[in-house]
């Protein structure tokens, strides 16, 4: 496995033999499992008492699928806790965040939908980690 580190030490990428990145964050990490026309599918650990940030998509739409672990999960001015087997629906240019209010580590699968799925179609309102 190679390991290539950004200058910021906020990100790494994971180059894994399955041709799968993960990529680290302050958080936790995600795996980009398959992408396609319209769509991609993630896997997402987010470590305990950690959160991402309050966020927006203009061009995607969100599911979340937790596998194991508890998601605490803001989606518009709805506030509600998920366990493994419970999924939610994040619509397209809404606020939404995702915490581990937990003491073990959350892992769930996103499959988002919509015209454009870069990493740069994040609008934060507010990041724990001060990321822009």
């Amino acid at each position: 496995m190679i390991k290539l580190q950004d200058q910021s030490n906020i990100t790494t990428k994971d180059y894994s033999v399955e041709n799968h990145i993960t990529e680290t964050r302050p958080w936790g990490s995600f795996t980009t499992l398959e992408e396609g026309l319209g769509y991609k599918i993630k896997r997402i650990e987010v470590n305990p008492g950690h959160r991402l940030s309050l966020q927006m998509h203009h061009h995607r739409s969100e599911h979340w699928i937790v596998v194991s672990g508890t998601a605490k999960v803001e989606c518009g001015e709805e506030v509600k806790i998920l366990a493994a087997n419970q999924s939610t629906y994040v619509p397209q240019c809404t606020s939404h965040r995702l915490e581990n209010p937990g003491v073990i580590k959350l892992i769930l699968i996103e499959v988002q939908n919509g015209e454009y799925l870069g990493e740069d179609d994040i609008i934060r309102f507010q990041d724990d980690y001060a990321r822009q």
